[in-house]
Parts: C-alpha cells; structure tokens; sequence
C-alpha cells in the first residue's frame, strides 16, 4: 500500500503545474488534499492585473490532481506493484463542474474528492473545492483514465 507521501512522488506533474501540497487523506473511498496559491503564479499577471483571481481552468486542474491522479495513483496502489503505478499516467476526460466563489492569490484551498466509480483505470469523482474560509468555491464531477505510459526508447 502506498503512503501519502508515496503519492506525491508518484505525482506526474512538477512545479509550476502541481497543485498539490499536501495529502491530508486517502482511502479507497476518496481523498483530501490542500494547496496554497502562490502570490506569484505566473497565471495573475493576465487575470485579471490589479484584481488576481485564479482562472478556472486551474481549479479545475486542482480538483483533478487531488480527486483523480492522486486518488488513481491510491487505488491502483492497492493492487499493483509501484513498478506499475510508476508505468501508469492518468489522463482527463471529462467534467462538469459549477463555480460560486473566486479565489484570490495567497489563499489555500481544500479538495475533498469522493470516489464514485472505479474500475478498469477508469476513475469518475465527485470533488468540492473550499476556501481557506470553508465555502464552497466549485463543486461538481471529474472523470479520467489510467493509461500505460510508452516505452521509452534507445
């Protein structure tokens, strides 16, 4: 079984496209992570100058890492070896996700993602995105795939 901390080194994406700082919890049933907006993302300097909001694109990103890589790289943990999950890569396929609230640079935020169906490498999770204040900046459902990454070649 991997740890938290072995999901995070699993984690595909590097600065300055991870957004996932910490793990705070993994089940087979779902998966809580946290990460903090930097003041200087480099995506607030066009949206919007003199009034910063995290673009949505990146939420969405943010609620993917947690609920479906970070979760995938847990569940498939749970039966394979970390040889294979180092082989697998998770890729998006769908969501529908509904926004209330901005969030601001400097704010941390909390993913909490339950999983709804897993099989096959296919994961689909409801996910909720909170404030650092506990509402509710977005909410909805993000699906992916788990995928054997290409041998690489000589």
């Amino acid at each position: 079984m991997l740890t938290p901390k072995d999901v995070l080194e699993l984690m595909p994406q590097r600065p300055p496209f991870l957004f996932l700082d910490r793990l705070l919890k993994l089940s087979a049933d779902g998966a809580v992570g946290e990460y903090t907006f930097r003041q200087d993302e480099s995506f607030y300097a066009g949206h919007f100058p003199g009034d910063p909001v995290t673009p949505g694109v990146i939420l969405i990103e943010t609620m993917c890492q947690t609920g479906l890589v970070a979760l995938g790289i847990h569940l498939l943990g749970l039966t394979a070896s970390r040889a294979e999950v180092e082989r697998t890569l998770t890729l998006f396929s769908d969501c529908d996700v509904e926004f209330s609230r901005p969030v601001r640079p400097g704010e941390t935020v909390r993913v909490e993602a339950e999983r709804l169906f897993w099989r096959r490498g296919k994961l689909r999770s409801s996910v909720r995105l909170l404030r650092g204040d506990g509402q509710i900046a977005a909410q909805g459902v993000v699906a992916g795939v788990g995928c054997r990454r290409p041998e690489e070649r000589a």
